[in-house]
């Protein structure tokens, strides 16, 4: 029904375009789809995080005389919801560039639409748009579509190898979530193990709605693994989690970037999910990093109510090269202008892994940190910025 709600509000919106090229002398009209609400409602951090970062650009002038003016639709974690949302956007509001947009197919419901439009996406909240198994995605690039989170594969493929070089693991397990996300890291799982001459002992697929694991759990815990890569939303892995616990299956838990948030992550699987080995994207919440402290104390004044956390963090690391690119443009402001820009970037750094952006290359990097789940939901570095040595996209 959703679906069918979408797609008829689709063949109704008038495409008036209004205030292309979205801004004027006064204002840059910027906008996200998030799941504010769903099954990945936590992600919707994201989103207004990068909300804190565009106050902040606002409460110190503006960009060349010009505020920043934010929009968020709930995309509820649906892609018909998400390609629906940014129509209205972008035919209603007049919107110069996206950001974020945390859902792998979301992701792929509305890239097109928006490179149809000549809409900046710089960056993209997921690394599902890219994909080894697609490279036409990568190479060439659309010219709208800026991404520095590191494809799914990559991640999975180095998380991988700490599980197999590093722990010792041998007989490894994968959960995934049966879409375009899910599907990623487990393509990278498998490229690194086969390097070794090794497979999964079981590889499961859930999808994004399910309640009761109970059935997948006991397939894991029989396989024999000793250490499983969970590739699912923060719900899924909740339900997880809790399922394990009743059936007494306590493997290596080795998750992806979006369950990094180890406060919000401690806090609602009560307390399961200490020890729990997850790639990052970005520094703790409580780390000294001068860039972290300055958000910190303006999220403090500016957004109080909001809780400071990995999620959080992660909408300002997707808007910071967008809001670089805007300032060293200038007041010529154009897509064009903006677009020769961040192809100049080159290893320029934010809260991230250093990003290069080239006119054949718009993937901006490979490389993730790996951390753990202390007590209470402290954080852990286990290992710094890795890059994929097995990266096929960059050969």
């Amino acid at each position: 029904m959703v679906s069918l709600a979408a797609v008829f509000f689709l063949a109704l919106a008038p495409a008036t375009h209004a205030g292309k090229p979205g801004f004027d002398d006064k204002e840059i009209r910027i906008a996200q789809f998030s799941p504010q609400t769903g099954p990945a409602a936590p992600w919707g951090a994201v989103a207004r995080g990068s909300g804190l970062l565009f106050a902040l650009v606002n409460e110190e002038g503006g960009i060349h005389g010009r505020k920043i003016k934010y929009y968020i639709r709930d995309s509820k974690y649906n892609p018909a919801l998400a390609q629906a949302a940014v129509k209205e956007l972008v035919e209603k509001k007049g919107i110069f560039a996206f950001t974020g947009g945390v859902s792998g197919a979301g992701g792929q419901a509305v890239k097109d639409y928006l490179a149809k439009n000549e809409i900046l996406w710089v960056v993209p909240g997921t690394a599902a748009l890219n994909t080894v198994a697609d490279r036409k995605t990568v190479f060439p690039p659309s010219p709208y579509r800026f991404c520095s989170y590191p494809l799914f594969e990559d991640e999975a493929s180095v998380v991988t190898k700490y599980a197999v070089e590093k722990l010792g693991y041998k007989k490894l397990g994968f959960l995934y979530q049966n879409d375009v996300f899910g599907k990623g890291g487990l393509a990278g799982c498998k490229q690194r193990l086969a390097s070794y001459g090794m497979e999964l002992v079981e590889a499961i697929p859930v999808e994004p709605t399910e309640k009761d694991l109970a059935s997948q759990m006991l397939r894991l815990k029989n396989s024999g693994a000793e250490c499983v890569l969970m590739w699912v939303s923060p719900t899924l892995s909740v339900i997880t989690l809790k399922t394990c616990e009743t059936i007494q299956f306590k493997p290596q838990w080795i998750a992806f970037d979006g369950l990094s948030d180890y406060q919000l992550m401690y806090k609602i699987t009560d307390g399961l999910f200490e020890g729990v080995i997850t790639a990052a994207f970005v520094p703790p919440p409580d780390s000294d990093d001068p860039l972290v402290a300055k958000y910190r104390e303006a999220a403090t004044r500016l957004a109080p109510e909001e809780r400071w956390g990995t999620f959080y963090i992660a909408g300002m690391l997707f808007s910071e090269p967008l809001v670089e690119a805007l300032k060293n443009v200038g007041k010529n402001l154009s897509t064009e202008a903006c677009i020769k820009e961040l192809n100049t970037f080159q290893n320029w750094k934010g809260l991230g892994a250093p990003i290069t952006w080239t006119e054949n290359c718009h993937q901006g990097t490979d490389s993730v940190q790996i951390q753990k789940c202390g007590p209470a939901g402290t954080y852990i570095l286990l290992q710094d910025w890795t890059a994929n040595d097995l990266a096929t996209w960059k050969k």
